[in-house]
């Protein structure tokens, strides 16, 4: 195992085979964590970058089995913030220091591109980058978001296992997954993407070409986090993924990509206390602290006993910076983007 994480650090490559042994080797992932989290100090630095999350609609047209805002979810509340809202929301992060807002919601085609373009437009005269996380559109639509100034764009491919994914999310297309996330890339937004660790059916193998896949697109920013059953969904009763397989998938991430921004979830946080943290010190840089107010906080309800969600954001962001020092590190005061070429 030492020879295999030698030769990531030196080369950040991994043969399908290689990366399986890693992640099934729970012996190994303490120096695994180690050697990514020495990979991340000297391609990023240790800056985190905080990123201010707005959820500002749980309505989705899609009905992904593991998702609490599915579309047949009856048991939840929805809601949908006005543009309006979603502005004083944006300018109160950039009163807290953020430098990026990311603008997140379910499927909701209430927000048009157009719509979506006025807020961006007004975003960025705040001096704010904004990153979108608003799912599938049209060729079309992503250009009418990057021509109005939307800088990075997450869209999450959950699994590269195309029968796991179809069988997971029902009249959704893996092909079309694909191609929402070449034509981010083709219009040059800093794209991210990512997985869900422990989802039923997935294997290591499936695992390892995620991580592959991440490579052959060149991600500039990637999203990892175990999979919590939601009791409201057909997934409810499934078993939840395994922390420290996550750990493992972050610390491969970050020494196949070295460059790549890579969060400490939300997720990681919800299942673990210390959750968050463990990853900073295993190749992660990024955290997306939330900027929502009052009852859409508790109502952006993807999965059970998400952390923060009674939190107002003065507390989250005195409460981060405060676990960032703990650690050693510093809030970076940039906006965050890809260093590349190091």
């Amino acid at each position: 195992m030492e020879t295999l994480i030698t030769k990531a650090c030196q080369t950040h490559r991994l043969s399908k085979d290689e990366i399986m042994a890693l992640l099934a080797n729970d012996a190994a992932e303490k120096n695994l964590a180690a050697a990514a989290d020495d990979i991340r100090r000297r391609y990023v630095g240790d800056g985190i970058h905080l990123r201010g999350l707005i959820e500002f609609s749980n309505i989705c047209r899609q009905n992904c089995m593991y998702c609490g805002l599915r579309r047949d979810n009856r048991c939840l509340e929805r809601y949908r913030l006005e543009p309006e809202e979603i502005l004083r929301l944006a300018k109160n992060a950039h009163a807290y220091g953020y430098q990026t807002v990311v603008l997140q919601s379910g499927e909701d085609i209430y927000f048009t591109a157009d719509l979506m373009a006025d807020l961006i437009k007004k975003m960025k005269a705040l001096d704010l980058a904004v990153t979108l996380s608003i799912g599938e559109r049209t060729f079309e639509e992503y250009q009418v978001l990057r021509n109005a100034g939307a800088d990075r764009y997450l869209l999450r491919i959950e699994t590269t296992d195309p029968l796991l994914y179809e069988a997971l999310d029902p009249h959704m297309s893996h092909a079309n997954r694909l191609r929402c996330l070449r034509d981010l890339k083709t219009l040059g937004y800093e794209v991210g993407t990512g997985s869900l660790v422990g989802l039923p059916g997935q294997s290591i193998a499936s695992l390892a070409e995620d991580i592959l896949f991440f490579q052959e697109i060149d991600a500039d920013m990637i999203g990892i986090g175990p999979f919590i059953p939601n009791q409201d969904t057909p997934l409810g009763k499934e078993k939840r993924g395994d922390f420290g397989l996550t750990r493992r998938m972050v610390a491969l991430t970050r020494l196949m990509l070295p460059e790549a921004n890579i969060p400490a979830t939300t997720a990681v946080g919800t299942v673990r206390p210390d959750g968050r943290e463990i990853m900073l010190a295993s190749g992660a840089n990024v955290i997306m602290p939330n900027v929502t107010e009052g009852e859409a906080r508790q109502k952006y309800a993807l999965y059970p006993g998400k952390i923060c969600v009674d939190d107002t954001p003065t507390h989250c962001r005195s409460c981060i910076e405060g676990k960032i020092k703990g650690l050693g590190r510093f809030v970076a005061t940039d906006k965050g983007f890809r260093r590349r070429g190091k």
